[in-house]
């Protein structure tokens, strides 16, 4: 599924609205603001064609000039009302709009920091960005600017509608016979066409995810030769938004011409009802002239009232993604004792947070994946001393990661318990433990900036001596002493500037920097050259000194002095010990290890 695409149909409801309302609340006494310059504005609308009343019978009627002068500056007040009821509202509206979005996204950007591990294993990108960028932009945009033309349609429909009767009873029964039916042909047509928008912007987010994998791919394509296929399907999806974007011209050219026509008719009918009425001298002129501009300028007040309300529908998907992302529950929680000592991940109390050894020791865990229902790990027992080296080795998909996720509280026992330095690690909180561990991954992930930025990111109270002696330490400094603004040279996205084997290096001189208690490696040489790995082999051996760590590993012959050998097969831990003691079991650990040699000499053989 494409959670980026995914839209709601639903009728409206008020209760996803009713949970956005904390929100609103702060900007209350704007959102009335704007509400009573809007209905000011409604009411010189409404005014101008009394003015036009006015003026042709006393002046043009009369042929006369008598009074003008009073009208002019009558007349030059209510314009002038009313440019400055529109400049308020409008920047009411501005903030209003700013300043909602910025709340939501706010709140859904530190909701983010708190949620689990988990959850974003299991969420695409797209989904959360949109959420966070698009759906709030949306809410921001229509709560101000959607209450502006509601108001102001609701308030002129009314308002012309009162005014027609006061003018004359039997023209607005013509009008009256006239505006539902164009009503009820514009909340038909907005409808419809509302339907095909989405369904437009469905298939434009896939046209610029296939021109997104088209140029990010092409190096792929090139050597899979498959270029004829993304031509296909990249016409398909034009195909596609093309059959979309003339139903919608149709839809419009349809709608409109409609709309236009029974405009006229009505307008055709007032002057012909009018004009008798004028001619018996029933009505004067200036009371037909003013009664028109009602009949015509009603038009756009029904049609914005039906495309808001379209909108305030579609809106509601909106709010109920950006809610359901709000009350999405973290899988692991700090317990609010343990949040009232240590401080949360926004804000901590460091100044509460003990020393860490680094002795693990898990005692009588049971655990199973909350969406599993097979138990990985039955009354596991392990006992980790501080600085003890535990490597976890097994086949691909084997489930090593397992025990590293539980050591490092990105999921938590079924049962059991898991001791820090001696106590359950759920009385403390999780960053004082995700503050002590250091990572350095197959896919070591850079963020945008420069490489000091990057480094840096291991310890934020860093100076720029400290930084380049982590550099140094792991060699990595002669590479970028070679770069050209050394080490203010940029990473690019994700660090795409430079090789796998850099951004390593990178990597683990920004986990020295941190020097943390407890390292997780997972295998980080297994995509860089001979020099390269050497070096990383050189910023590993530094990281392991007196520290916790756990390895896991691909190549067998690297984790031969490791403490602890953890073997996993199907989720499950089936051997334990040191390299010798499983060598010499012949079991799984044996089978794995000694064909790996053969490979690995079959290798060097044929190189």
């Amino acid at each position: 599924m494409n959670y980026y695409e995914e839209e709601s149909y639903s009728s409206f409801n008020i209760k996803p609205w009713l949970k956005l309302g904390r929100f609103f609340k702060p900007y209350t006494k704007k959102l009335l603001g704007i509400v009573l310059f809007m209905f000011l504005t409604a009411l010189m609308d409404l005014s101008i064609p009394l003015f036009q009343k006015y003026a042709v019978d006393s002046f043009i009627a009369k042929d006369t000039t008598e009074g003008i002068n009073s009208f002019i500056a009558l007349y030059g007040a209510a314009l002038v009302t009313m440019a400055i009821s529109v400049t308020i509202f409008i920047r009411l509206a501005v903030e209003v709009e700013m300043h909602i979005g910025m709340d939501l996204r706010k709140e859904i950007f530190e909701h983010l920091q708190n949620l689990s591990l988990s959850y974003y294993n299991k969420t695409p990108v797209g989904y959360i960005l949109a959420r966070t960028l698009s759906d709030t932009n949306k809410i921001g945009s229509m709560i101000a600017w959607g209450l502006v033309d509601v108001f102001w349609s609701f308030v002129y429909v009314i308002g012309a509608f009162i005014a027609m009767f006061m003018l004359n009873v039997k023209l607005t029964l013509i009008v009256s016979l006239v505006i539902p039916v164009m009503a009820v042909i514009t909340f038909y047509f907005q409808n419809k066409i509302l339907l095909t928008s989405r369904k437009l912007r469905k298939v434009n987010s896939k046209m610029t995810g296939s021109f997104n994998e088209g140029i990010t791919g092409a190096k792929t394509s090139k050597s899979l030769v498959i270029e004829d296929k993304n031509l296909m399907e990249f016409k398909n999806i034009s195909s596609e938004m093309k059959l979309s974007a003339v139903r919608l011209a149709r839809l419009n050219a349809l709608y409109i011409p409609i709309i236009v026509f029974f405009g006229s008719v009505l307008t055709a009918l007032v002057l012909a009802k009018g004009g008798r009425l004028a001619m018996e001298q029933i009505i004067q002129i200036g009371t037909l002239s003013a009664f028109l501009s009602y009949a015509i300028n009603i038009f756009e007040p029904v049609q914005q009232l039906a495309r808001t309300f379209a909108e305030v529908i579609s809106l509601q998907a909106n709010i109920e993604r950006v809610t359901e992302l709000l009350e999405k529950e973290p899988l692991i929680k700090d317990r609010e004792d343990v949040v009232k000592i240590y401080g949360d991940n926004i804000n901590p109390k460091r100044e509460n947070w003990e020393e860490i050894a680094g002795e693990i020791e898990f005692k009588n865990v049971t655990f199973k994946y909350p969406d599993g229902d097979e138990e990985v790990l039955q009354n596991f027992n392990l006992h980790i001393p501080a600085g003890a080296n535990v490597a976890i080795v097994g086949e691909t998909g084997a489930g090593k990661s397992t025990l590293v996720n539980l050591a490092c509280r990105f999921f938590e026992p079924t049962e059991g318990e898991i001791l820090i330095d001696d106590k359950d690690y759920r009385e403390r909180s999780q960053l004082w433990l995700h503050s002590n561990i250091g990572y350095v991954l197959q896919d070591p992930h850079l963020f945008s900036g420069t490489i000091k930025e990057n480094i840096r990111y291991g310890n934020l109270d860093a100076t720029d001596e400290d930084i380049m002696e982590a550099a140094k330490i792991v060699s990595v400094d002669s590479i970028i002493n070679k770069l050209e603004k050394g080490y203010d040279s940029h990473v690019g996205e994700g660090g795409d500037r430079l090789s796998t084997g850099e951004k390593q290096l990178i990597s683990i001189a920004r986990a020295i920097l941190a020097n943390p208690k407890i390292f997780i490696l997972d295998e980080a040489t297994s995509s860089v050259d001979t020099h390269t790995e050497r070096l990383i082999q050189k910023g590993i051996e530094y990281l392991l000194k007196g520290r916790t760590s756990f390895i896991i590993a691909h190549r067998l012959s690297t984790i031969k002095k490791a403490d602890i050998i953890l073997v996993v097969n199907d989720g499950k831990i089936i051997e334990r010990g040191t390299h010798k003691d499983l060598i010499a079991k012949k079991g799984h650990y044996y089978s794995l290890y000694t064909k790996q040699f053969e490979e690995e000499k079959t290798f060097e053989v044929l190189q």
